[in-house]
């Protein structure tokens, strides 16, 4: 494909709450075995985008071990390549990203040095799929200068904490609103651009020298009424996870069977870096409807309406109801979980009770899992 691809993955979103303390958005694991960059990898690769840079940077190691090797999507060859950017001191610059135009500022070289004509631009915590081609092919058609592409979302969704979007009856973007704080439309951008090469290294240049940072605000809505902007409306499944909420609902999305066929079993494929467990485990007084249950885990109790990542052990008579386990949890017999998130790695002792009454809560517990 013409194209490069750039991944931004080095936000660090507080709505995430504990849940971001130890790893960035991007990292999130989805539906048992992926991480949320996986989509955008995989939507990359499958679109036949041979070079790729991911540009992370807040709490990156986990992200950085999960992007060691790019053999699992498929980039590892002669020419191009996945490639991983952190923030680098120079004699020039000591800062970190101070936003997403400053971040790709920083590592305009890795542009200036490519040949391909266009650059496809996506953010790492979106759960979808899609073909760029066709992106693509419409940003050539419409003769766009910038192409974005937008989702309608359903009435009565709180979308003010996206990017708003009006177009006119040609798709060209009339109105474009970051966050607003009220909303005057449910058409929101997906965080995915497509925009030339030579083009966007002129932007950023430009960005840069009157001291601007954002891509959004400082070339999205500053150029809207000078630059050809248009918008490309997806119709498939789209979900964002920058908040609790929505990490917890797309995760559920993924119990649905409609969600699950479309991600699982209809090509082209989503790709993740591969592990070695043993399949799950039920063993005798195991009762487990509609969850995912993920290799490596053992399970002696009752899992109801959840999703279990790998290698997590639920005790014998444990109750587990419309609840998120991450990776590598230990619980207790006895336990209660309801309406919650579990944080990896955790360890929940005998007979405890946690249930979000209030919407979801986040289980933060670091107990001996080993007493010796």
């Amino acid at each position: 494909m013409k194209a490069i691809g750039i991944i931004l993955a080095g936000g660090n979103s507080n709505r995430m709450k504990e849940l971001s303390r130890k790893r960035a958005v991007a990292a999130m694991p989805i539906a048992g075995s992926y991480r949320s960059i996986d989509f955008t990898l995989s939507n990359m690769s499958n679109s036949h985008i041979r070079k790729v840079a991911v540009f992370t940077q807040y709490n990156a190691r986990s992200l950085n071990e999960h992007l060691s090797s790019s053999k699992w999507w498929d980039f590892g060859r002669k020419q191009g390549g996945l490639y991983v950017f952190t923030p680098t001191i120079t004699m020039d610059n000591s800062n970190w990203y101070l936003g997403t135009a400053d971040s790709i500022y920083q590592n305009l070289q890795f542009l200036k040095e490519s040949h391909e004509p266009y650059v496809i631009i996506a953010t790492g915590d979106g759960v979808y799929k899609m073909d760029y081609n066709d992106v693509l092919e419409y940003h050539i058609q419409k003769k766009a200068d910038i192409t974005v592409v937008v989702k309608e979302m359903p009435v009565g969704e709180d979308v003010t904490r996206f990017g708003v979007v009006k177009l006119n009856e040609d798709y060209r973007i009339q109105e474009f609103e970051e966050k607003p704080l009220v909303a005057t439309s449910n058409l929101v951008s997906t965080g995915v651009y497509v925009i030339r090469r030579r083009q966007l290294i002129e932007l950023i240049e430009k960005c840069a020298m009157e001291n601007r940072h954002d891509f959004v605000q400082d070339i999205l809505i500053r150029y809207k009424n000078n630059k050809r902007i248009y918008g490309y409306k997806m119709q498939d499944y789209w979900s964002n996870i920058s908040t609790v909420e929505s990490y917890y609902k797309t995760n559920m999305d993924f119990l649905k069977p409609e969600v699950r066929d479309y991600f699982f079993n209809q090509s082209p494929e989503v790709y993740s870096k591969v592990d070695d467990n043993p399949p799950a485990k039920y063993n005798t007084g195991a009762n487990v409807r509609n969850s995912l249950v993920s290799s490596g885990c053992i399970i002696n109790g009752t899992v109801e309406n959840s999703v279990l990542f790998k290698k997590v052990f639920v005790g014998s008579n444990c109750v587990i109801k419309n609840s998120i386990i991450l990776n590598d949890v230990y619980l207790g017999d006895n336990t209660h979980i309801e309406n919650c998130i579990v944080e990896s790695r955790d360890t929940i002792r005998a007979n405890t009770y946690h249930c979000g009454e209030d919407g979801i809560k986040i289980v933060v517990e670091k107990n001996e899992r080993y007493v010796v």
